[in-house]
């Protein structure tokens, strides 16, 4: 009889992310996105919004080759008037990034196919001869009136030809209970963007020992205060059931949501990388709108903030809205989405300037420079 041997327990020494943390921004001088122009923005199509956005990866996060270019996945939605409108009709689309440009290919899924009225950020990777999906479920699939309840899910297929490359998905599988660990469960009925909790973005990823883990957004259960954002991890049993183990970043009383939080390997240690919004830190904590990141010699820590308070670059100064939801690959690229842009005002809120100043697609890519626990723009 085989005997199998369960993976050893993971035990990451969390990061308390502080408002002490935050307070070398006030003497640094720190990176800055360049300002985009018109030519910068490239709509995919005039009835359609693209936002947050991953491409089809390896294990090691490296974009695959396909047909001449690279999969591509983002959440997209109808052009509405008001685009914050957006997240409650976002579904998963397909991209085909080839010779610079996004070419649109369509839903990922089949229409009622998500256990919830929406679908929200996630990851894909290629494992073994399979695309696996990892996605959010927000909602319910039957309820009346859209909540903000949100679950994880992975669902597979093989890589079609022809047209229909994505044909024949596998029931989709939840990844972890919602309310596992120190993780709140989310099934609020009502909420802001910006101020609902979080249980949404599964990443993937494989430990050099085998052992696979799972980081997502999280909030804190035992500290269900307005600001108690966390990123989360959960370590994959033996019969690939996840099991949730202590946060990797502990943000409560900083920051409300640390958003796709992802992992790349570069120069021997392993770096983590988030987006959060100014809007979203605690008073007090004085933060723009930004990617932030950690540095660590394995999963288990112990973690040290890039740049010694987290922020790696930000919005410029005069367009604090500009892009979001920033995503970094191995080779140092960095994709996110063109978001309130135009507005040349610091003191401005983004909300009131609509449609008019809303990009809605694919922001030009930038790419970091990484040494050691610095980090910023090349």
């Amino acid at each position: 009889m085989t005997q199998i041997t369960p993976h050893p327990a993971l035990q990451p020494a969390t990061l308390r992310w502080t408002a002490a943390d935050l307070a070398t921004l006030a003497q640094r001088d720190f990176d800055r996105a360049p300002v985009l122009g018109q030519t910068d923005v490239v709509r995919i199509g005039s009835d359609l919004d693209v936002w947050d956005a991953w491409p089809l990866a390896d294990n090691a996060g490296n974009p695959v080759s396909w047909r001449g270019g690279e999969l591509w996945f983002a959440l997209a939605a109808p052009a509405l008037d008001d685009p914050e409108e957006r997240h409650g009709k976002a579904r998963i689309h397909t991209f085909h990034h080839v010779d610079g440009a996004f070419h649109h290919m369509g839903p990922t899924l089949p229409d009622g196919f998500s256990p919830g009225t929406r679908e929200w950020s996630g990851s894909a990777r290629i494992e073994g001869d399979e695309v696996a999906l990892y996605f959010t479920a927000a909602g319910a699939r039957d309820e009346d009136r859209l909540s903000y309840r949100q679950r994880l899910f992975v669902t597979r297929l093989h890589l079609g030809d022809g047209e229909e490359i994505f044909k024949g998905w596998s029931e989709p599988r939840e990844l972890l209970a919602p309310g596992s660990g120190p993780y709140l469960a989310v099934e609020a009925a009502e909420g802001t963007i910006g101020e609902i909790k979080a249980f949404r973005d599964p990443f993937p990823w494989d430990l050099p020992d085998g052992r696979k883990i799972l980081l997502f957004t999280a909030s804190s259960k035992a500290d269900p205060g307005p600001f108690n954002g966390m990123v989360g991890m959960a370590l994959a049993g033996e019969d690939g059931t996840y099991n949730a183990v202590d946060p990797l970043i502990d943000a409560v009383g900083t920051n409300n949501e640390l958003e796709r939080p992802h992992l790349v390997a570069a120069n021997g240690r392993i770096y983590l990388f988030w987006s959060t919004q100014a809007k979203v830190f605690a008073p007090g904590c004085i933060a723009p709108t930004g990617l932030y990141g950690a540095v660590a010699d394995n999963i288990e820590g112990t973690w040290q903030l890039l740049n010694g308070d987290g922020l790696i670059f930000a919005n410029p100064v005069n367009e604090p809205f500009q892009t979001y939801s920033w995503w970094v690959m191995p080779d140092l690229r960095v994709t996110s989405f063109v978001d309130y842009w135009g507005v040349d005002d610091p003191a401005a809120e983004a909300k009131p300037h609509g449609r008019a100043h809303f990009g809605g697609t694919f922001a030009p890519f930038l790419h970091l420079t990484l040494d050691g626990a610095t980090a910023g723009l090349a």
